[in-house]
């Protein structure tokens, strides 16, 4: 559905040409990651840990200075999803995964805080979320192949925070980190 959902896009009337090859890989990214993000979401499930959305947020105040973040320091952060981020924090709070504490220099601004239980839900999640990275993702990628998205995704990632000034956090090393942490265990 996507790709003929692009197709359509860029193909009906358009006045900017692509060339045929990066208009492949555009959709091929854009398919492979749907997809994988599906397969990751239904693993999570199966083994009854928290979804990717909520693993997102849990993870980007993990790796927050004191495990906290503002609002919208918090939009800023996670990968997957900010729409319905103010629903999310809530049920994330109602589950006891994060508090929400008020600023006191701002009285109106608030932050959200990883408890304990949320960092041994995403602990709990890890192992499976790093199963289907390794499964669908990584296995499919030799060490030069890896090497050379990293470089084009973070390059990209590099022009959005100049476009937009602004700062786009350089992904954390959760695997390193958890291995040297021995992830709580």
């Amino acid at each position: 559905m996507v790709v003929i959902a692009t197709t359509l896009c860029y193909t009906a009337g358009m006045d900017t040409e692509l060339e045929q090859s990066r208009l492949i890989a555009w959709r091929s990214f854009l398919t492979a990651h749907a997809a994988l993000i599906n397969q990751i979401e239904r693993e999570l499930a199966e083994a009854g840990v928290v979804p990717l959305s909520w693993y997102d947020v849990l993870f980007a105040l993990y790796d927050a200075p004191g495990q906290r973040l503002r609002m919208n320091e918090l939009a800023s952060a996670i990968v997957l999803s900010r729409s319905g981020l103010t629903r999310l924090v809530d049920r994330l709070e109602a589950e006891g995964l994060l508090t929400r504490e008020r600023s006191v220099n701002d009285r109106r601004g608030a932050f959200a805080v990883l408890t304990e239980k949320g960092l041994e839900a995403m602990r709990r999640a890890w192992p499976i979320y790093a199963k289907g990275i390794d499964e669908h993702f990584a296995h499919y990628l030799s060490d030069e192949e890896a090497r050379i998205l990293a470089e084009v995704f973070q390059k990209m990632v590099k022009l959005r925070e100049f476009l937009i000034k602004e700062p786009v956090k350089e992904p954390a090393d959760f695997e390193t980190r958890a291995a040297q942490e021995s992830v709580g265990q």
